[in-house]
């Protein structure tokens, strides 16, 4: 009961390298490899490699295997400096032996996350792709860690783009589901007033970044306008597409020597900070006057043109000056012109319904 003996695959390498790949579950794993935490010594020496565990992440992954149809195709890595062997037996199958005579000898290197997981949900039996690789020393073993964690993970946006074709994500992909979609149908669909111009990995030339644009939309959906069509798919895609678009056409007609021809760095109107402002303002008129076609966007949006600096001067934010170009992307930047941007707005609809209302008496 000192040896564990898993049947493998050797890959032909290089001629000192030891890998071997087979298959287990979390509670074999457990008996042969742990996680060591990277700490310092008493002396402020280094020990241990694993970054902390992620709590959120590890009950995300932990939900999804708990599925009937849930698959773990990434395998957990692990590295061994002693401990381990690999042996070929007559037949010429090929054996790893791991002795657990003094406990675990190996590491997890890559899939921490996942192996927690499986050890805390019930599915003893739910087997995974196992790599393994034995080195002569420790540094050896820092040496390979450095390079498995070190590849480039798939960008944000691609994630996104490929997320409105895929069902049974977790949550935090499922909430943003949505959010990609409207974000296609705008910047592909025939009359859009935002057709062409969202960038992303299949249209890098577009000038406002998808995931600021589906910023605007998670949060429209959540508490906004768009709530209104959250249930019903095909309203939402339909007029819920529509509503926005309205907007945006509103807002290049009253803003379009802000608009066109600009970038995020000749203007703050399609920059990050000013396309989320714009969305609270958005909300705001719709909330206050009902305005769903550019024609009942139009007025408040040209009351508010001479209160803006999108491409020169200075912005008067109360208290505060900051140029143009100051604000940005940042959540006190795109709070603060949100605040003062919907507060001159608001005044600009009092303003024209008391002036309605003097003219009626």
């Amino acid at each position: 009961m000192n040896r564990l003996k898993f049947p493998a695959l050797i890959p032909s390498q290089s001629s000192t390298a030891k890998v071997a790949f087979f298959v287990s579950t979390a509670a074999e794993i457990a008996r042969i490899a742990r996680i060591d935490r990277l700490a310092r010594t008493v002396d402020g020496a280094p020990s241990g490699f694993q970054r902390p565990q992620i709590a959120a992440h590890i009950r995300e992954i932990g939900d999804y295997l708990q599925r009937k149809d849930a698959i773990l195709a990434n395998p957990i890595v692990l590295g061994f400096v002693a401990g381990a062997s690999i042996t070929k037996s007559k037949t010429g199958m090929c054996e790893l032996t791991i002795d657990v005579g003094d406990g675990a000898p190996g590491w997890i290197v890559d899939g921490q996350q996942r192996f927690s997981a499986l050890m805390e949900i019930n599915r003893p039996d739910f087997q995974i792709p196992v790599t393994a690789f034995i080195c002569e020393t420790e540094e050896e073993l820092r040496r390979q860690f450095i390079l498995i964690n070190n590849t480039k993970p798939l960008s944000k946006g691609l994630i996104y783009e490929l997320l409105p074709g895929v069902t049974g994500l977790p949550y935090r992909y499922e909430c943003r589901t949505e959010a990609a979609r409207l974000v296609e149908l705008l910047n592909y669909k025939n009359g859009s007033s935002l057709r062409g111009l969202v960038s992303g990995q299949t249209n890098p030339h577009g000038i406002i970044k998808d995931t600021i644009l589906q910023r605007l939309l998670m949060y429209s959906l959540s508490d906004g306008a768009l709530r209104l069509f959250r249930e019903d798919t095909k309203l939402l895609h339909s007029k819920g597409v529509e509503f926005i678009s309205e907007y945006f056409h509103a807002v290049r007609h009253v803003f379009h020597d802000a608009w066109a021809g600009h970038t995020p760095k000749t203007s703050r109107l399609v920059h990050g900070v000013g396309i989320t402002a714009m969305g609270f303002v958005m909300e705001h008129i719709h909330s206050a006057i009902g305005a769903t076609k550019r024609e009942h966007f139009i007025g408040p949006l040209t009351a508010l043109r001479p209160m803006t600096a999108w491409t020169e001067g200075d912005w008067a934010l109360g208290t505060e000056r900051r140029r143009w170009n100051g604000l940005q992307n940042v959540s006190p930047d795109w709070k603060i012109l949100s605040f003062y941007l919907v507060r001159e707005v608001q005044q600009a609809l009092e303003g024209s319904l008391a002036a309605d209302a003097c003219v009626r008496h």
